[in-house]
């Protein structure tokens, strides 16, 4: 009992940047090894072939909707937990937990059924070459059937992370993120006497490294002591619980899939000038995460942070933390930019691509790091809004950033200007417009409910 109250001091007592950094690093330094992952992944596969990378970057839409439902849900259970917690209600953080592992057990038999029946007709929307829609069906099919192993270790990473533990979901992480480093290129071309699986063996080698990482955290939440403890022993279904996880979860659910929608749709509208220019498309998503990868682990260490201090009513660490945040997440942003505008050709050459890829890559990746430091705030603003209980506020924006706005800007200039570089400027479009109606949303907020919060802990 006593190490409990000592981790809930910290959230609410511990000078703001050092805590920040402390709840953040290890998740940033565990994002950025899976940023290397998906760089890995398509960099042996872009060995196999050209019509290989195509394949993983169509399937790249499905493999995020099943992230966005794993991780959706478990960040609806992260925001519930750091509020029951800071508010000092310990059984119904408990019950939050316990109701979230089912959620995403259940969950995952719902893609499973997907992966095993449902895959074929997806690809052939997009591509007509028999070879490409093989390669991409079988990649999507293994990492839906297993996916069981992603629902579950990320549903217990972020309940750890609702009680400021941060370390062991970096582990968990580096766990699954390094195993499919290793097993990469053993079966994607048949090391130590294995046959070469292709694209195959990428699929297998992420599905093995997150059921292995799963394992691991399952164990280490079995046999250690947590600040709240998991157990189905005499559960019983709530549904206000369940209520309450959705009502930030399902936002952040319908955020994350838009996601894949955009990425089908502008698929589409890329599609019409060149294979190439969707696969280039793939790759900046690749690329791109290295940047937002870090700002996202920022977010796992400030979404607790915040979420605690507001249940526990102190607003100046609420707003400190969401100040500071800022700040990070644009010098983040700022060095990303850099990358992008000055070495787009280094960037690319790591997938050994063709003179075609190269003549629209470099300018797609200059023109789309222009939206960076907007997404920057706008991520940490998306954050704010989830750890307090507005996930709705969190969805309006990310309906405007990734579908409402950027899609229709991207059909509109490719119509009308028949360019495929004309393309890429939806995006800074669509960021702009998102982060000013973000600003008018976290006005409303601060006015109807952080503005009166009663400090509960004095710095």
């Amino acid at each position: 009992m006593e190490g409990n109250v000592k981790k809930e001091n910290r959230m609410g007592t511990a000078p703001m940047l050092p805590l920040i950094f402390s709840m953040s690093l290890p998740a940033m330094f565990s994002m950025l090894v899976q940023a290397l992952y998906n760089i890995v992944d398509s960099y042996f596969v872009s060995q196999v072939s050209e019509k290989g990378l195509a394949a993983v970057s169509l399937a790249f839409p499905i493999q995020n909707l099943l992230i966005a439902f794993a991780v959706g849900t478990a960040v609806g259970v992260t925001s519930l937990i750091s509020r029951r917690l800071g508010q000092g209600r310990q059984k119904e953080a408990e019950s939050a937990a316990s109701h979230g592992i089912l959620l995403g057990v259940a969950t995952s038999l719902v893609f499973a059924v997907y992966g095993a029946f449902f895959t074929t007709p997806f690809f052939q929307m997009f591509e007509s070459d028999p070879e490409i829609v093989h390669m991409g069906d079988q990649y999507i099919s293994i990492c839906c059937i297993f996916s069981f192993g992603c629902f579950v270790v990320c549903m217990l990473e972020k309940i750890l992370q609702g009680t400021g533990n941060m370390i062991w979901p970096m582990i968990f992480q580096l766990i699954g993120a390094i195993t499919n480093i290793v097993l990469d290129p053993i079966l994607i071309f048949g090391l130590f006497g294995l046959p070469a699986m292709g694209v195959t063996g990428a699929a297998v080698a992420t599905v093995s490294g997150q059921i292995l990482s799963m394992l691991v955290a399952v164990v280490v939440i079995a046999t250690r002591e947590h600040q709240v403890h998991i157990t189905l022993k005499g559960f019983k279904l709530d549904f206000k619980t369940i209520r309450d996880i959705y009502a930030v979860g399902l936002p952040g659910i319908v955020m994350q899939s838009i996601g894949s929608v955009m990425t089908m749709a502008l698929n589409g509208i890329l599609s019409g000038f060149s294979t190439a220019a969707y696969t280039v498309f793939g790759l900046y998503f690749k690329l791109q995460s290295f940047v937002f990868m870090p700002v996202f682990g920022l977010n796992q260490g400030l979404l607790p942070i915040m979420g605690y201090n507001y249940g526990a009513k102190n607003k100046k660490r609420l707003l400190s933390a969401f100040y500071n945040g800022c700040a990070i997440a644009l010098a983040i942003m700022l060095l990303g930019t850099l990358l992008f505008l000055l070495a787009p050709a280094w960037l690319l050459g790591i997938f050994s691509a063709s003179d075609e890829l190269l003549s629209i890559g470099i300018p797609a990746l200059r023109i789309i790091c222009t939206c960076f430091p907007f997404a920057a705030l706008g991520i940490v603003v998306s954050t704010l809004f989830q750890s307090v209980g507005r996930g709705i506020y969190s969805l309006l924006q990310s309906l405007l950033r990734q579908l409402a706005i950027l899609v229709p800007a991207a059909w509109l200039l490719a119509r009308f200007v028949g360019q495929v570089n004309a393309v890429w400027w939806a995006f800074p479009i669509a960021e702009c417009v998102s982060l000013a109606v973000s600003a008018v949303f976290f006005a409303r907020l601060y006015r109807s409910e952080i503005r009166s919060l009663e400090s509960a802990a004095v710095r």
